[in-house]
């Protein structure tokens, strides 16, 4: 947040739970939140959203023509419910957003070659997805692979923005500058994702 030169009394953060659900900050919210959901829209200057993550894919999506931002949390669970989505569609309902207008980024998280999935997660995937699920699932090393990066870009892309920036880095193989669940074996922590609008 001093980074960032934001004040930590501005911050709206939620429970984080693997949904779809998108939480609307008209205000900061201080303490412990008891909003469940997995991604936070506001249009107000002083409201920072904050999420946490380690190896979910963190989603930034910036209005800049009706000043309004979002942030969302998708793992495998949340990217098959369709947070990403979801969060463009609240952006278009709330605050009057054009997909086309918006600009996202998906920030450091788990990597294909480091994301390994069992069948009972790639039917899931087969059934969300349907005849794109192809793009996003494959074979390596004789595992089933599963790439949240092309999965999420497909559902931005899918509901309308155009301009998509993935960082592609990897948070297993970079266990120096940012936390992996996977590539930590469960015993981590969490690194978190700012954004603000500013006055």
């Amino acid at each position: 947040m001093q980074a960032a030169e934001l004040r930590t009394e501005s911050l709206f953060q939620v429970w984080q739970v693997h949904s779809a659900e998108v939480a609307r900050a008209d205000a900061p919210q201080s303490g412990r939140s008891s909003i469940k959901a997995d991604a936070i829209v506001t249009n107000r200057p002083g409201v920072t959203l904050l999420m946490r993550f380690a190896d979910c894919v963190p989603i930034l999506v910036f209005d800049p023509l009706r000043k309004a931002i979002g942030i969302a949390h998708a793992g495998w669970l949340g990217t098959i419910r369709g947070v990403a989505a979801s969060l463009v569609n609240t952006m278009t309902r709330e605050f009057g957003s054009l997909p086309g207008d918006l600009f996202a980024g998906l920030g450091p998280s788990i990597g294909p070659d480091h994301y390994p999935v069992g069948p009972d997660v790639a039917a899931q995937v087969e059934s969300s997805f349907g005849t794109a699920a192809s793009e996003h699932l494959r074979r390596q090393n004789g595992q089933l692979i599963l790439d949240l990066w092309s999965a999420v870009r497909w559902q931005l892309e899918s509901a309308g923005i155009r301009a998509v920036e993935v960082s592609g880095m990897c948070t297993a193989c970079h266990l120096n500058d940012w936390y992996s669940h996977r590539g930590e074996h469960g015993q981590t922590g969490r690194f978190g994702a700012v954004v603000a609008l500013r006055s």
